[in-house]
């Protein structure tokens, strides 16, 4: 069964080659095509399906991680740091 599924899955991959696709769509499709495969051969051959609980505490772990490592910066911008405490407006030109 598993390599049926996965000579379908290269089968699939050949033929959507063949269609010439735009590039965007190109790569959703082959990133699409290979994240069932993956997923696939990640569940049987290294017998993730029957350790869900630790997939989904990894997964957990790295949405927590992302959305931290997304926000760190936003405390950055109006932080202020390296700005002077009194700005002066710039000189007028033409000498009014």
């Amino acid at each position: 069964m598993v390599g049926a599924v996965l000579f379908a899955g290269t089968v699939i991959t050949v033929a959507a080659n063949q269609v010439h696709l735009a590039v965007p769509l190109a790569i959703t499709v082959a990133l699409i095509i290979a994240t069932i495969k993956g997923s696939f051969v990640a569940s049987v051959f290294m017998h993730l399906s029957a350790e869900r609980k630790w997939i989904y505490a990894a997964l957990l772990l790295t949405a927590v991680g992302f959305l931290v490592l997304m926000t760190i910066p936003m405390f950055t911008v109006n932080d202020g740091i390296g700005t002077p405490i009194h700005a002066e407006a710039p000189a007028h030109a033409g000498g009014h």
